[in-house]
């Protein structure tokens, strides 16, 4: 998940200085990337403690993916607008914040609610993080190691997130939360000792912002309360339509849209953000259901379903950093193409597994889903970067990204309302597979489109 800030060049800054704002960029990617996937393993422990249905645990875990995709679009102007130390500053904080709210949540509404403010917390830091990145080095060649390094930090968050969980919630399910305050104290120590950054002001799209919001919200609001409110949910999914229809026609007609037409003038780009999109309904649905299927179904226990995850997760952490070499030798399309194959096999191996299945064949095939990571999200924002102008690059990260959220809250969203509706967890988990499945092999055939062979 990587968002390209456009900020000015800067001088050089002391080494010192610039280490220090490296640490903090990356520790504060660590832990945003790690709220995004830690919550999974506790979620059936909430809902033991908390009486929470499978509709509030999908509450929780897509309160912070929306309250994130829906900001990111426009925190990158906020970051200009403030400059990226204090953007960053006040992302942290409001971040820390939040997880202490999360950790002495009294009910799962507030915990709802409070994962929302992280989400936002986190949408301020995700831009601001980068740009501290560019002002620290101004030379393109150690940029470009420092950026690598910070993506590393992603990485091994979303490498070690269930077993970290699986460890914590065996303690306290709400350590999973605290942990984040000694990290977030540590971050903002560092960034004492970051320069101050320049600022300059970038135009809002406040009503851009504001239907994309809402067509967000309504649409995972009518995802997951389909079983519960089908008449108000569909009321909030026609809602949702209308409002994306309303958010497309601002971005062509305003004067600073948050969407430039150019972003998505390319056939590559266009099929990126698709990419983008259904690839993360496969890779961030999956650990959700799973998560369920392993403690509700089969008896494990937190930290053995933390341990159940680590090969599909540590497959990722090895490959990507051969991700470019494998660019270079066989193209970006093949890999794409590969890596969204790779998903719909495991998932449909997934579906197709007995319930008896013992649980490191069930480990063992979900490699294959945590195989299509690095396979596709290296190549397919090398593809996207290429293929809009130069000055619009971090808005078409920002956009990926959100596009990228929104995609694994969809996930959640209808996996969950499916594991509600049928007739047993079993069913449900196998409708939920074949249908992840079925959407990655389309994407597939989509991607046969690419215009390049090469990024």
């Amino acid at each position: 998940m990587i968002l390209l800030i456009a900020t000015p060049p800067v001088q050089s800054v002391p080494e010192s200085t610039a280490r220090a704002t490296l640490l903090a960029a990356l520790l504060g990617f660590f832990v945003i990337t790690l709220d995004a996937v830690v919550v999974n393993v506790a979620l059936p422990t909430l809902s033991h403690e908390m009486d929470a249905t499978i509709t509030g645990l999908q509450w929780v875990v897509d309160g912070y993916t929306l309250a994130f995709a829906a900001l990111l679009l426009s925190t990158g102007a906020l970051t200009d607008r403030l400059g990226a130390k204090r953007a960053f500053g006040w992302g942290v904080v409001i971040f820390v914040l939040a997880s202490l709210a999360c950790g002495v949540a009294p009910d799962l509404g507030s915990l709802i609610v409070a994962r929302f403010v992280q989400g936002a917390g986190a949408a301020v830091m995700m831009p601001s993080s980068m740009a501290l990145i560019r002002q620290a080095y101004a030379d393109p060649a150690r940029q470009v190691h420092a950026v690598a390094l910070w993506a590393m930090g992603g990485a091994v968050a979303a490498t070690s997130g269930p077993v970290i969980s699986g460890l914590l919630v065996n303690l306290n399910w709400r350590w999973i939360f605290l942990i984040n305050l000694p990290a977030g104290l540590a971050t903002l120590w560092l960034l004492k000792r970051a320069q101050p950054s320049l600022t300059r002001f970038t135009p809002f799209d406040g009503w851009g912002q504001l239907t994309a919001m809402v067509a967000m919200g309504c649409l995972i609001y009518g995802a997951i309360d389909i079983s519960n409110h089908p008449v108000q949910a569909m009321v909030s999914l026609i809602f949702a339509v209308v409002m994306f229809a309303l958010f497309v026609v601002l971005q062509r007609r305003g004067g600073h849209p948050m969407v430039p037409p150019a972003v998505l003038q390319s056939r590559n780009s266009r099929i990126s953000m698709v990419v983008g999109f259904t690839f993360m309904m496969g890779y961030f649905g999956l650990p959700f259901v799973m998560s369920l299927y392993f403690q509700q179904e089969r008896g494990l226990t937190p930290a053995a379903t933390g341990l159940a995850f680590l090969p599909m997760m540590l497959i990722g952490l090895i490959l990507t950093p051969f991700t470019s070499r494998l660019v270079q030798r066989f193209s970006a399309r093949r890999l794409i193409i590969t890596g969204l194959l790779c998903m719909a096999f495991g998932l449909l191996a997934i579906a197709g597994l007995p319930m008896s299945a013992p649980i490191w064949v069930v480990s063992a095939v979900m490699l294959l889903v945590g195989l299509a990571g690095p396979l596709i999200a290296p190549p397919v924002m090398a593809v996207l970067l290429s293929s809009v102008p130069g000055n619009l690059t971090g808005t078409a990260s920002g956009v990926f990204n959100a596009s990228r959220q929104v995609g694994g809250a969809l996930a959640v969203a209808v996996f969950g309302a499916l594991l509600v509706q049928s007739s047993s967890f079993m069913n449900g988990l196998t409708i939920s597979m074949i249908i992840a499945a079925g959407i990655a092999v389309v994407t597939a055939l989509f991607s046969l489109w690419l215009q390049s062979d090469k990024p």
